[in-house]
């Protein structure tokens, strides 16, 4: 893993570095711009990233659910299985030093100034996020939501540090991410009596009881299967490219994204800048076959 310094035990009058990005590679930036590439077009084909997959799961959507396992199994086999050598070769294309994968670490540190780079670039983004919400004339909830999202990936790494401190077994500082989660508590359902205790397997079935309850709550449950617009084979192909290109990337949408963008990860930039560029090719190239968007078709049809 590939450490990112952040403050650490400053009463003792030292600066730790804690964040060991362990959910991120350590390889190049070739995984993050081609496995970027592959989530983002994968997204697209299945409507969704690994967390929209598990809230809909709840929801009630079987389409969904079945998407979601074979990301989860297609993960599984890039991680750790007969898809792995073909994930370490693409990553070790192009291979870059540790201190470079700091956005924090390209600054130049103009008395002690550059700190406050992450602070400006998030008030920055509060801002612009401010103006789309007012534009949009999006409802309060949503702001508060929005919000409360945020607040989870800032908590996610602060508990995991401070645990990691404490505790006398190696955890690794980590936040919220769902591909990798998802297949170690998938493949605990099946090896294991007994679901170990980790970060990772927690959320996943938080999350997926939390979204059941307010559906439940919303009266929103409803089990929907494959409709005759909806296309079987672009969901599989969608599902693999997400699990093998979240492996190769490092995270998913949120984990990449999200949390790794939080913590100003160089890869995960990366990352999110190709999905961002394969989401919006595969939408474009659908669009024109298709004569609509399916990103608009699949915000009114989950």
């Amino acid at each position: 893993t590939s450490p990112l310094p952040i403050e650490g035990d400053t009463m003792n009058g030292r600066s730790d570095s804690i964040c060991h990005l362990g959910q991120f590679p350590t390889a190049g930036d070739t995984g993050a711009i081609i496995g970027g590439l592959m989530f983002g077009i994968g997204m697209i084909l299945a409507r969704g990233c690994a967390s929209r997959l598990l809230v809909l799961s709840a929801t009630g959507n079987l389409r969904a659910l079945l998407t979601g396992l074979i990301l989860t199994v297609v993960a599984q086999a890039s991680l750790r299985g007969v898809l792995a050598p073909v994930r370490e070769d693409i990553s070790s294309l192009w291979l870059v030093g540790a201190g470079t994968r700091n956005m924090m670490g390209q600054l130049p540190d103009f008395a002690g100034l550059a700190i406050y780079a992450g602070l400006a670039m998030g008030a920055g983004i509060i801002v612009v996020a401010l103006l789309f919400w007012q534009h949009n004339r999006m409802s309060f909830a949503y702001l508060l939501t929005a919000l409360g999202v945020g607040a989870t990936i800032v908590l996610g790494w602060w508990f995991t540090a401070v645990l990691s401190e404490q505790s006398f077994d190696v955890i690794t500082v980590q936040s919220v991410s769902f591909t990798g989660p998802s297949t170690d508590t998938l493949m605990a359902l099946i090896n294991q009596p007994q679901l170990p205790l980790s970060f990772g397997i927690g959320l996943v079935p938080g999350v997926f009881i939390g979204s059941l309850a307010s559906a439940l709550l919303a009266g929103e449950f409803k089990v929907q299967s494959f409709s005759e617009e909806a296309s079987l084979p672009g969901y599989i192909a969608g599902a693999a490219l997400m699990g093998f290109g979240s492996m190769l990337a490092g995270g998913c949408a949120v984990g990449d994204g999200v949390s790794g963008g939080a913590v100003l990860a160089m890869t995960s930039w990366i990352a999110l800048l190709a999905m961002w560029i394969g989401a919006g090719l595969a939408d474009f190239a659908i669009n024109r076959k298709a004569g609509g968007s399916i990103l608009r078709y699949s915000a009114a049809n989950t």
